[in-house]
């Protein structure tokens, strides 16, 4: 079975790209959202050249979702932290009850 080819357009290039059925949409998303910083960063005229633009929007967007991910983390953690506290708390007020 062939996979759906999807033409994205980043910093006025366009790509085709095939990726699996059904996934089309977040694929165009993806591309949007990298198209944009890729913009945002050619436009603070810091960065010249689209392999260098891509890099620093690679690492930039990257150093997003490690982030988030520690913060999931850290969330799951105390959640699980209080979680434990709450059984305790619960369980010793079962037994003086």
């Amino acid at each position: 079975m062939e996979k759906p080819t999807v033409s994205v357009d980043i910093l006025g290039q366009e790509f085709k790209i095939s990726c699996p059925k059904g996934h089309e949409t977040e694929l165009q998303d993806a591309a949007e959202y990298l198209n944009n910083q890729m913009r945002e960063i050619k436009a603070s005229g810091k960065i010249i050249g689209m392999e260098k633009i891509a890099i620093i929007a690679a690492l930039n967007i990257t150093h997003d979702m490690l982030s988030s991910r520690k913060y999931t983390r850290k969330n799951e953690q105390q959640l699980r932290e209080l979680t434990s506290q709450l059984d305790s708390a619960l369980t010793n007020k079962s037994k003086v009850g």
